[in-house]
């Protein structure tokens, strides 16, 4: 077969120079009609639906031309046109396609164009991870290009995607950066958008002072752009919401009212306008000013749903229950809360679940417990990601910055002092790095060996139950033989016996018959319960986990009087599952079994098997006693169930509650057993 791709690769390769003569495949004319297309797409009198024709057509003739340093410099201006005509779906195909040839070719000047293109399309899908990884790598090349105006553009970019994951201390260097070239440079746009951004980070590090001084000086830049539209406006609004943050409600709704004088904003930004409204009518409803309150929260309401702004929505719900609640009108109260956390819920969005969830404790007050412990075991996972979150990270370079701004004044002051540090700070790095090393070592020793333990657990457990087959292999045979001299001979014997009887006719010759189709019945008989023995040995050696499994669960049901079912699907094909997997599966559940037998005092337990797309399920429940699953101290038994569950990159989720049961849900995936922003 590969001797036959080869010999067609050739002859392929051959032709094609024959009808070339070793040029690119496309003609002279081809070649001048992606220049007149190109150069159509340059031409700014050419009417937009010609002009966009034009970049369709250019681009499809570039696809198959040659890789060169013109025609990816015109694929990067192509690529850039798609996003401005809004066709994202090509600025993502053209964008792979220039990422590809740049990479090819080693073209940084492309390749960084490249990266821009990637990171603006993943900011638009919503996946900032992504998009914040190709800013950082187009920062890294338009560093070494020295091209200032394109790099502080993209720190500018790099810090508000910094800002939308929470990398506040991050977001504040990038801005930073940025802020000072487009300073220097005049551009008033650019410096409203940084300085604005820079007010929302300093709010949400509750610098309140320094974000209230980041807006004024942001009011100032958009103040000087020629033909503004709402940037003034949104100015206004930030230094209002910034206020509100503060409880200076008198301050915020003044500033909120400068907002609002553009008598068209409504119809320039709606969205704007209902943030404007909606900010306002919050600080008066704080202040028991309640002048064309509720009907600013309602119209806010309307204009957000209308643009589909789900998070704003869920604000405006929760500012008009609280209207309400001040009203005294709790059952209003009551029903805009749980539309707000409807809605929160429906968003999956943690922060606005927690907004809603406070809001439901302070009108709901029959739910309290119920909203709290929600509230409660949300806020702790939130925690949690934000330990891990990359503001460390920023921090760590914050203080870098600044180590080596100290390293060279000393220096300056004492060379020698320094050179004596340096050889320091390097044995000490060598020392840390060696006895990290040792360490990660050390652990891949104890996992290796872990790993080795498991899988003789395993074979030691497979080769109980191949004894157990190989018993089944000789009964079977025993079976056959007794199939073969036995009942086949009786059958032969039956069988002339009664052809012998055919042509007669007498008393005794018709008894004889009858005492043979008896004895045939009887071999019929016989012959129903090999088969069926047959047929649940066969059952039984399907697969030799389920056997272990069904072995446990039927050890459970004879030796204790809990009532137990189960059910395990089979459609799992476990030949192709791991055995580490099948280990952990096998041991969760006889520490779960265990523990119930223990502890639980349960009359019913219920343990299930299944598929869900790619991931094996383990369900185990019971109606036993429960226990306080909020504890921070676990017991060995949990702690191991849920060790075993990480080390099969799963998911363990234990529900328990006094007196109602527990249910414990593993799911592990499978693992096929081998080895808007520029």
């Amino acid at each position: 077969m590969k001797g036959k791709l080869l010999f067609l690769m050739l002859l392929l390769f051959f032709i094609s120079c024959k009808k070339n003569n070793g040029k690119h495949p496309f003609s002279e004319k081809n070649t001048d009609s992606i220049e007149y297309y190109y150069q159509r797409v340059l031409n700014q009198n050419l009417p937009d639906k010609e002009k966009n024709k034009s970049i369709f057509r250019a681009y499809d003739l570039l696809q198959t031309a040659d890789n060169n340093n013109e025609n990816r410099k015109k694929i990067a201006k192509l690529t850039f046109d798609f996003y401005y005509i809004d066709d994202i779906k090509m600025f993502d195909k053209s964008s792979r396609f220039l990422l590809s040839l740049s990479e090819e070719e080693k073209d940084t000047a492309n390749l960084g164009k490249a990266y821009r293109c990637r990171a603006i399309f993943y900011n638009g899908e919503k996946k900032l991870d992504s998009s914040f990884y190709f800013f950082k790598k187009a920062e890294k090349i338009y560093t070494a290009l020295n091209d200032k105006e394109t790099l502080s553009t993209i720190l500018m970019n790099k810090g508000i995607i910094q800002f939308s994951l929470g990398e506040f201390l991050g977001a504040e260097l990038s801005l930073n950066k940025a802020y000072n070239y487009f300073k220097q440079e005049n551009n008033y746009q650019k410096q409203y958008l940084i300085l604005n951004q820079l007010g929302l980070v300093s709010t949400e590090l509750k610098e309140y002072d320094k974000a209230l001084f980041y807006h004024y000086q942001a009011l100032k830049a958009a103040q000087s752009i020629e033909n503004k539209s709402s940037e003034v406006n949104t100015c206004y609004g930030n230094i209002g919401y910034l206020f509100i943050r503060q409880k200076k409600y008198k301050e915020a709704i003044s500033s909120l009212k400068k907002g609002l004088e553009n008598q068209n904003l409504k119809n320039i930004d709606p969205v704007l306008y209902a943030n404007l409204i909606d900010n306002q009518a919050y600080a008066q409803l704080q202040i028991s000013d309640f002048q064309n309150l509720p009907q600013m929260f309602f119209e806010a309401l309307e204009i957000r749903k209308k643009h589909d702004n789900l998070t704003s929505v869920i604000g405006s719900y929760t500012h008009i229950s609280e209207y309400y609640k001040k009203s005294n009108n709790n059952i209003k109260a009551i029903e805009f809360s749980n539309e707000a956390l409807y809605e929160a819920r429906k968003s999956k969005i943690a922060n606005n679940i927690l907004i809603a969830l406070k809001q439901a404790q302070e009108v709901d007050k029959e739910k309290i417990p119920i909203y709290t412990e929600e509230y409660l075991r949300l806020n702790d996972s939130l925690q949690i990601a934000e330990r891990n979150s990359k503001d460390r990270l920023s921090r760590i370079e914050l203080e870098t910055d600044e180590i080596i701004k100290e390293k060279d004044k000393l220096e300056e002051q004492n060379r020698t002092l320094l050179y004596l540090s340096l050889v320091v700070g390097v044995i000490l790095t060598l020392l840390f790095i060696l006895r990290a090393q040792r360490a990660r070592t050390r652990e891949l020793l104890y996992k290796q060996a872990q790993q080795k333990a498991n899988e003789e657990i395993f074979n030691l457990m497979m080769s109980q139950q191949n004894v157990i087959d190989e018993s089944r292999k000789e009964e079977k045979q025993r079976i056959a033989r007794d199939l073969h001299d036995g009942v086949l001979g009786r059958m032969f014997g039956v069988r002339l016996n009664l052809d012998s009887l055919n042509y007669r006719n007498d008393a005794e010759s018709t008894e004889k018959r009858h005492q043979y189709i008896n004895e045939l019945k009887d071999i019929e008989q016989d012959i129903r319960e090999i088969s069926h023995d047959l047929n649940r040995e066969k059952q039984a050696l399907i697969n030799n986990f389920i056997s272990i499994i069904n072995k446990l669960l039927e050890e459970q049901s004879h030796l204790f009087s809990t009532n137990l079912k189960y059910y395990i699907d089979d459609k799992i094909i476990w030949d192709k599952i791991n055995n580490t997997s099948k280990i952990n599966l096998y041991r969760i559940l006889q520490e779960s079994l265990q523990n119930i037998n223990k502890y639980a005092e349960a009359k019913h337990i219920f343990v299930e098997l299944k598929k869900e797309n790619d991931n094996i399920v383990l369900n185990i429940e019971d109606d036993g006693l429960g226990f306080d699953v909020t504890k921070k101290s676990k017991g060995i038994g949990v702690q191991n169930m849920i060790s075993r569950t990480d080390e099969c990159h799963g998911i363990i989720d234990i529900t328990s509650k006094k007196g109602h049961g527990t249910k414990i849900s593993i799911k592990i995936p499978i693992e096929i057993n081998t080895t808007n922003i520029i």
